[in-house]
């Protein structure tokens, strides 16, 4: 097999202490690979104006895999006052680079796994029968719209006239309609049928190929009617073609409960972009948090893995680092996976699971021990001993 190029974007903050972690395990493992750094990140919009450089759009462009660490992203105003004077007062607006990416490639399929690994202090657990304690084996996969929804982009901060009468064209609108355009904001929800047949298509493929019982839509038709309507109706026409798997409907709020009462229940979950986003950073606390919680942006050509934490740049500068790098080492797994190295992605996940069953080399975030350079001191495990147990355990 020809070695492959990936581009390596490690972004801001503790993303630059990650990415590197995931590259050394890739390496040992025995994943051959030419890596390409490329620019992104809040640098480039404080230096440049822009976040995500036309230089790093090209080489995804040309190699089609990448792999993500992380980004800083603040609202409108802080952004503004972060550029460089040159740049001010000349129509640049900061986007968050990721989503930006995701609309350019169309990586509208983002798939977040939440698996528990056995004896992870920070699994969920429970009181059952006869005051026992269960600790339920939480096995879920969301698959989250992408490119459209809330993350769309399309709003308004004082709607220009055109908006407004569209608006005013609706009856709902009657309950703003005297509000002074000036004193209002507007986003929109958008919905197409054609990214709604692939999500829900992509969900029932992947339930029947890991031998998954459910998918269940988790939206909201009974209130947002058209858009979250139009993600369960596709469920149901395509639900037909996969008799032997089962179609659930749950709202998103009561999703959010019922994730802490019977999470064991759920296999495979589709929601669109801002619903997609909560249920899995909910059912990622069911499994440790952030630093475990992986996930793949995939398109019909370009493909870009990322951990879900944020950028925490309080943490980039401590020497030696404290984070937990799991989340983005599992973020390279599902890269294997993708490029059909599975056998080296399950060995990866098995010497995962075999540092945190032995439990000698935890992480502060798994101690439960509030983050800051004593947490060492206190039995922590930094980053590269944890890299270094996963290592010697491949």
């Amino acid at each position: 097999m020809s070695k492959r190029t990936v581009v390596t974007m490690p972004g801001d903050g503790i993303g630059k202490v990650v990415l590197p972690a995931s590259l050394q395990v890739l390496d040992k493992v025995g994943f051959e690979a030419d890596y390409i750094h490329a620019d992104i990140g809040w640098e480039f919009w404080r230096r440049e104006g822009n976040p995500l450089p036309d230089r790093t759009i090209e080489l995804l462009a040309e190699h089609k895999i990448g792999l993500f660490g992380a980004i800083t992203s603040k609202p409108k105003t802080e952004a503004v006052k972060e550029l460089d004077p040159s740049l001010r007062d000349k129509g640049h607006v900061y986007y968050s680079p990721i989503v930006a990416m995701r609309q350019k490639f169309q990586l509208d399929i983002c798939v977040r796994p939440c698996r528990s690994f056995p004896h992870n202090p920070l699994n969920f657990v429970r009181k059952g029968p006869g005051n026992t304690i269960e600790e339920p084996v939480v096995d879920v996969v969301i698959f989250r719209q992408n490119t459209e929804g809330l993350y769309g982009g399309v709003e308004w901060t004082n709607p220009p006239q055109i908006v407004m009468d569209a608006l005013k064209s609706h009856p709902k609108f009657m309950n703003f309609a005297s509000t002074p355009p000036q004193e209002l904001a507007v986003s929109t929800r958008i919905f197409t049928q054609k990214a709604c047949n692939r999500i829900v298509g992509e969900a029932f493929k992947y339930a029947r190929k890991f031998g998954y019982k459910s998918v269940t839509v988790c939206e909201k038709p009974n209130v947002i009617r058209e858009t979250s309507g139009m993600m369960l109706q596709t469920a149901e026409r395509i639900q037909k073609d996969y008799p032997d798997i089962a179609l659930w409907n749950t709202n998103i709020d009561a999703q959010m409960m019922w994730l802490t009462k019977n999470p064991e229940d759920y296999g495979v979950i589709v929601a669109g972009n801002m619903f997609g986003d909560i249920v899995s950073d909910g059912f990622a606390g069911l499994v440790g948090g952030l630093g475990f919680a992986c996930s793949a942006n995939i398109g019909e050509e370009v493909a870009v893995f990322e951990p879900t934490h944020g950028s925490a740049p309080k943490y980039q500068h401590l020497k030696p680092a404290i984070v937990n790098p799991m989340a983005m080492i599992l973020s390279a797994c599902m890269m294997l996976d993708h490029v059909g190295e599975t056998d080296k992605a399950r060995r990866i996940r098995e010497a995962i699971a075999e540092v945190i069953q032995e439990g000698k080399t935890y992480t502060y975030d798994m101690l439960k021990l509030r983050g800051g350079p004593e947490v060492l001191a206190q039995g922590a495990a930094s980053t590269d001993q944890v890299t270094a147990a996963i290592m010697e355990k491949l």
